[in-house]
């Protein structure tokens, strides 16, 4: 009987005092810490927390989860640059760039890029915390940012949060609320979005400034995704993958002995050459291209690329990546490469098929990235909670109609002649190809009289070229350079004719 009693008396207490897991819509929690970069030390705040989204009725419907941090020394706020970061997917949390890239902490990863235990993390020696304050923003379901029942208990419509359109609208509101709050309309804004993040700033950039009136000086594209390019089905703007391609295979040392002895940056100009004046014009002839002219592309096209020519005519000169991820080394050691840096290397069940099981690359960042964040959070930024930190979160049906993005930014361009762009890729990137990201940087502006205005950098590594640490080191220097160049100083917002 005493037994029956003590378990019911357990049970009611749990009853009782086991709550939800929840986190609160509003709230914040404030650390400091820090930092030495480039070798000067300065002390920094952190601040963690969640800020709603609301709708039309001035109700709560989310709360996005995010991270300030602000150094300490500096009491001119209205010149102190504030860079507003995304992370892509859609559907990944703000982790990849929070604490690989541009924070004040990184976590333990070799020189290349591989995780190494224990987990945890370290201090970013190259953040760009010394030149600019900066926010960490986590979308409807990525980390700890969730949906809001209203009084009836019910969601909100998944389609006020995921789409291209629905995820600008209500961002663009978000970031106005949190600049209001945190005293910044004086200050230098800057966005930088990676993967679908450089779609999502794209419009971001419009979206502030024609609806919420806020312009930016900078815009930084990192590894950029363009639907414009990959949603069209057209079969010609698979020859940008080419250049990608050539990358990768002198990478793995496959390609013919005089291309292999120069150096890649010196290969990859011939080969972006031929892929804009020559492979995308014979794609484009489809089946009416001249046997002749199809059997020299195709000659070129192994030569650049590591392929069979056979494997390359049998495809009708449109290699699907997930085939070069798969064929490359199939015949050589047997591996797959990976899809989002095709440096790492991984195993199949079979050597046989057209495209890899997995994702080799992925696998392994998740590996060191998870339990780095988990840790970081709860420990170092002293935010506790139950509730899972989302690194993909369920973000679907995604609704990619009507994007108007790349010409948005175009727009905002033209309006602001303040507003600068950089573009960041890896070399090594198959997702989103670092070739790709330069056409989409020479369609922004068709006119090509805003090009002034557009900077382009390469690194040797993948679609997260800062997890090399050469490449941390150099694309962080890339990013302080391009912030101080599109710094007003003093000079007026105007365009003059000479």
């Amino acid at each position: 009987m005493k037994t029956l009693f003590s378990f019911i008396l357990t049970f009611t207490l749990l009853s009782v005092f086991a709550q939800s897991r929840t986190i609160p819509a509003d709230t914040t929690v404030i650390t400091t810490d820090t930092a030495i970069i480039n070798g000067k030390s300065f002390e920094y705040t952190a601040t963690t927390g969640t800020q709603p989204v609301w709708n039309a009725q001035n109700e709560p419907i989310a709360s996005l989860f995010y991270t300030y941090y602000e150094r300490n020394d500096i009491k001119d706020k209205a010149n102190r640059p504030l860079v507003i970061s995304f992370n892509g997917g859609p559907g990944s949390a703000s982790v990849w760039m929070h604490i690989a890239y541009t924070g004040p902490k990184i976590l333990n990863l070799d020189d290349e890029g591989f995780p190494v235990q224990p987990y945890g993390i370290k201090n970013n020696p190259h953040s760009i915390l010394d030149v600019a304050d900066i926010v960490y923003v986590n979308p409807v379901n990525t980390g700890y940012s969730r949906m809001i029942k209203n009084k009836e208990g019910k969601l909100p419509k998944r389609e006020t949060f995921f789409g291209i359109n629905a995820d600008i609208s209500y961002l663009a509101e978000w970031i106005n609320t949190f600049v209001t709050r945190k005293n910044r309309w004086e200050s230098p804004k800057y966005l930088i979005g990676e993967s679908y993040g450089g779609t999502r700033v794209m419009g971001l950039a419009n979206a502030l400034q024609n609806n919420q009136w806020m312009y930016l000086n900078g815009v930084i594209l990192v590894s950029p995704a363009d639907y414009k390019s990959y949603n069209t089905g057209q079969p010609e703007y698979s020859a940008l993958n080419l250049p990608y391609f050539a990358a990768t295979a002198w990478y793995h040392k496959r390609l013919p002995l005089d291309l292999q002895q120069k150096d890649l940056l010196e290969v990859l100009p011939e080969v972006e050459n031929f892929a804009i004046n020559q492979l995308m014009p014979a794609i484009a002839k489809g089946g009416f291209i001249s046997d002749n002219e199809k059997n020299t592309i195709a000659e070129t096209y192994a030569k650049y690329s590591g392929l069979s020519k056979t494997d390359i005519l049998q495809h009708n000169l449109n290699i699907p990546n997930s085939f070069f991820w798969k064929d490359l080394l199939r015949h050589e050691t047997g591996h797959i490469i990976g899809r989002l840096d095709s440096r790492y290397l991984g195993l199949d069940k079979t050597e046989a098929g057209v495209s890899p099981d997995y994702s080799p690359e992925l696998t392994t960042w998740n590996h060191a990235f998870t339990p780095a964040i988990n840790y970081y959070i709860r420990e170092h930024l002293n935010f506790k909670t139950d509730v899972k930190y989302n690194m993909f979160g369920n973000v679907h049906p995604w609704d990619n109609s009507n994007d108007n993005t790349r010409d948005g930014l175009r727009q905002a361009m033209a309006q602001n002649p303040y507003l600068k762009v950089l573009v960041q890729s890896g070399y090594y990137d198959g997702a989103t190809t670092y070739f790709g990201a330069k056409y989409t940087m020479w369609q922004v502006d068709p006119s090509g009289k805003m090009k002034d205005r557009f900077t382009y950098k390469g690194y040797r590594s993948g679609h997260m070229m800062y997890i090399r640490n050469e490449d941390l080191k150099k694309a962080n220097n890339d990013l302080r350079t391009f912030i101080n160049n599109s710094l007003s100083k003093g000079e007026s917002a105007k365009y003059t004719v000479e």
